[in-house]
């Protein structure tokens, strides 16, 4: 059973720069993964990127590549996301989870049962 909590959304204007961050309580292990997913108004939920709690794993959706990194704090139990070079399609709502098993770190949706309650970022042109 894992709580996730994000933050650090807001509006910003187009290529500036947000940090997300999730804080994870209750289960922790060198094997647990947390994900950041992002769904835009009218969209279905897509993937942005993966890291396994250790940090020796990461992956990332094509749309973010080359902007976008992600990084974690152990200490803190906490996920970054860290979104560079904002453009208003990144305009959406972003959510962290965990999957449903140990070591699965992929892009699909059903791959992940805990999820936390989203924070909504807003880029302007």
């Amino acid at each position: 059973q894992v709580q996730l909590v994000e933050s650090g959304g807001g509006l910003v204007q187009a290529g500036g720069s947000l940090r997300l961050s999730c804080a994870a309580s209750g289960r922790t292990s060198s094997l647990f993964t947390i994900a950041w997913f992002r769904q835009a108004p009218g969209k279905e939920r897509e993937f942005v990127m993966s890291i396994t709690w250790d940090g020796s794993r990461k992956y990332y959706a094509d749309s973010v590549k080359g902007r976008f990194t992600i990084s974690r704090d152990n200490a803190k139990n906490t996920v970054y996301l860290q979104m560079n070079s904002l453009k208003p399609e990144d305009t959406a709502v972003y959510y962290c989870a965990v999957p449903k098993l140990d070591g699965y770190s992929g892009s699909s949706i059903t791959g992940y049962d805990s999820w936390g309650q989203g924070t909504q970022v807003t880029v302007s042109s």
